[in-house]
Formats: structure tokens, sequence, C-alpha cells
């Protein structure tokens, strides 16, 4: 097995299984799905990066080109898409850019 991943950057997401398996293992997760292609993802990624060095949320960032099954099953139809998960259990979703305050504040209220 692997050794356990820092919690301090956002962690690449290789397969729906280590998805769950991340999802289960950390009290509160916020799932960035993504595409090389979009511009507003990359403008969200420095506040992402920030989210997952300044806050005990575990960030999963899932490139849904790589994963299209994955973002088929999560009924991802836009990109950026943030789903947060607490306790194994999908709590909030934005789509589009949003501000870290923003992001931030939702991470707050679940944990």
């Amino acid at each position: 097995m692997s050794t356990p991943e820092a919690t301090n950057a956002p962690i690449h997401v290789e397969s729906a299984a280590h998805l769950d398996e991340l999802i289960a293992e950390n009290d509160i997760v916020l799932v960035d799905y993504h595409a090389e292609w979009c511009g507003p993802c990359k403008m969200l990624e420095p506040t992402v990066a920030e989210i997952a060095e300044e806050t005990d949320a575990v960030v999963a960032k899932v490139d849904i080109d790589e994963l299209q099954d994955l973002a088929r099953e999560k009924q991802i139809r836009s990109v950026p898409t943030l789903q947060f998960f607490a306790n194994g259990e999908k709590a909030h979703q934005v789509i589009g850019v949003q501000s870290k305050d923003d992001l931030v504040d939702v991470i707050e209220q679940l944990a």
C-alpha cells in the first residue's frame, strides 16, 4: 500500500475507487472536477491549492477527460464543479469559479 498522502496539497484522483477511499477516510473532502482545456478551472486552481494548504479539508482533483466514467457517474455536466463531502456524504455542490472566502465558509460550516 502507498504511504499516506500529504493533505496540504491537492491530490490527483486516479480512479473512482481512489476518490471513494479519500471521501471515506477523511472528515471533509472538497472534490474539484476540472479539465485541462477549461479556462475557469485554471483561474480556480490557485484558490483550490490555497484551500488545501490552509484548511483541514482534503482537496481531491478529478480530471474529467481522464476519468470520464467517474464524471458521468457523479453527474458532472460542466466544469469547474466543486463537491463537498462531510463524513462520507455529499453535503454541498457549486458550479463555476467561486471566491476563496465562499469556499472556506462552506468548509467551516461542515466542520
